[in-house]
């Protein structure tokens, strides 16, 4: 199985990372960071780049693709050849998924019209505007496309993907092998159970 990350200017590094780390644990799983041309793309800190090391033209038809937010997420949603080869790639994908506010940029190709669909929870609403039925779940999944609420979901998205694709015996080995036992010291993961000030807080943190 071959997994596509396509990644553009000031996306969110753990976005593309998680997926990668999970995917790339499991046997038989070959995953590509893709943009428009080779080289490096920096992160949304503007301190991490991440190589791609094939442009799209070189990956035009993977098994799957993960599509990361971040706050470039605005410019990546008009960016054509991007979204041309999300067109193009979904034709023949296995799966077709993306993490926090990459879920905007498979509606700005096209791929969400009345799907139901989730993403950050700050820009949860907006997935109307992408034509998408926003759904406040981690992982939702509709028919061969998968999308992920925020940031760290991407980790639950890609073991659901795993078990789905290969067996859940898989995914748990995965799951094992990168010790993803999450115990956070805060209850304060999502802004229904977040202390009083904290999703201000938050938002402030947000580019």
């Amino acid at each position: 199985m071959h997994v596509a990350i396509p990644l553009y200017h000031r996306f969110t590094a753990l976005d593309a990372v998680g997926p990668y780390t999970v995917l790339a644990f499991a046997p038989g799983v070959t995953v590509t960071f893709v943009a428009g041309e080779v080289g490096p793309v920096t992160d949304d800190q503007g301190t991490l780049s991440i190589a791609a090391t094939a442009s799209y033209a070189d990956l035009p038809r993977p098994d799957v693709v993960i599509v990361p937010g971040g706050p470039g997420t605005r410019e990546a949603m008009s960016d054509e050849a991007l979204l041309g080869w999300l067109r193009e790639a979904h034709e023949h994908t296995r799966w077709t998924t993306s993490v926090c506010s990459g879920s905007y940029v498979l509606g700005a190709a096209g791929l969400l019209q009345g799907v139901r669909a989730t993403t950050h929870w700050a820009v949860l609403d907006g997935l109307t505007g992408v034509g998408a039925e926003p759904v406040s779940e981690r992982v939702v999944t509709e028919g061969k496309i998968v999308t992920a609420a925020g940031v760290s979901a991407g980790i639950d998205m890609a073991l659901t993907l795993l078990a789905r694709t290969d067996d859940v015996e898989t995914a748990q080995a995965v799951q094992l092998a990168i010790e993803y036992d999450p115990c956070p010291p805060f209850d304060a993961g999502s802004p229904a159970k977040a202390p009083e000030g904290t999703v201000e807080r938050a938002m402030s943190l947000i580019p």
